[in-house]
């Protein structure tokens, strides 16, 4: 079984979506292994994010990432983070396909409702990130 790093953004916190994201990976199949509210620091966030560093939206990134609570999941199944990706939708809302979370769901390309680890070396590096026990 695979595993892999989901992410519910603030905005996705704010809207009251966290049922509704955890329902569609449950319906899906995917098993929680590991699930828990934070709220992002500053280090953290900047670490998550460092590929982004330099780039003209990471200042923007990094505040709206750390503006409010997310929740942090570990979900299994079988090939996990190209199903998650799948499920999750393109980072652009306009090339998201309807039926995609942030097809339905997110605002803007940095107010995008969910992260999902992109590659299973990505998924082990972020898993130990948010979940280090």
């Amino acid at each position: 079984m695979e595993r892999t790093l989901v992410l519910v953004k603030p905005d996705g916190v704010k809207r009251g979506l966290i049922g509704e994201i955890v329902s569609r990976f449950e319906k899906k199949g995917f098993k929680i292994v590991n699930m828990k509210m934070l709220q992002m620091t500053k280090a953290l966030a900047e670490e998550h994010y460092a590929e982004h560093n330099g780039k003209p939206y990471y200042d923007r990134l990094i505040e709206y990432i750390t503006s409010g609570p997310i929740v942090a999941m570990i979900l299994e199944g079988d090939d996990a983070v190209n199903i998650v990706r799948m499920m999750i939708g393109k980072t652009s809302p306009s090339e998201s396909l309807p039926g995609t979370i942030r097809g339905d769901f997110s605002l803007n390309v940095t107010v995008n409702v969910v992260h999902a680890s992109d590659s299973i070396e990505n998924a082990k590096d972020e898993m130990k990130r948010f979940f280090p026990d």
